[in-house]
């Protein structure tokens, strides 16, 4: 009996243990997502807006700039509805040419076209995922020319989709 009952023990810690280690391994991977996150927030000043918030903007008819951050084939085959395309690459060096993901040399004059002249009108930037560096980098430079009222919107389309709400495609079928 006592065999048994060791054994019965050992197989539910085994057990426990292996569903505790994968649960935590789920919560670092999350943790490591959100401390990039808020680092990447701090560092670079922007705000953060959810999807939620957004569309709420979108519905109340809010003035704002909405900026896709995609390279232009990804913005093609999915965006939010009014969003303004304009590429960054992922990983943010703080050098323009190395940092923009758009064909041909475009300059920061050519964003701040697309973001339009008044420095203080709210620009929300979006990408792929939360772990997309393309809306941080874009959001970044958003500050360095000059902006001061900027969001990013982690979750970027795939949470944008999650949630349900529709959007756009420039896909021919």
């Amino acid at each position: 009996m006592k065999k048994h009952f060791t054994l019965a023990v050992l197989l539910l810690l085994t057990a426990t243990n292996t569903w505790a280690g994968n649960r935590l391994l789920k919560e670092t991977d999350i943790e490591a997502v959100a401390l990039k996150l808020a680092r990447e927030t701090q560092e670079a000043g922007y705000k953060l807006l959810s999807v939620a918030e957004v569309k709420h903007m979108l519905d109340a008819k809010e003035d704002f700039v909405l900026i896709d951050a995609h390279p232009l084939e990804e913005f093609n085959l999915a965006f939010i509805a009014g969003a303004r395309h304009f590429g960054f690459q992922s990983k943010h060096s703080g050098h323009w040419e190395q940092d923009v993901a758009m064909p041909n040399p475009l300059t920061p004059d050519d964003f701040r076209k697309v973001l339009g002249p008044d420095t203080g009108k709210k620009i929300v930037i979006y990408c792929g995922f939360t772990q997309c560096g393309r809306s941080h980098n874009a959001a970044t430079w958003t500050q360095k020319l000059g902006y001061t009222n900027v969001y990013r919107m982690p979750g970027g389309i795939s949470a944008w989709m999650d949630a349900g709400y529709t959007y756009k495609s420039n896909l021919k079928d």
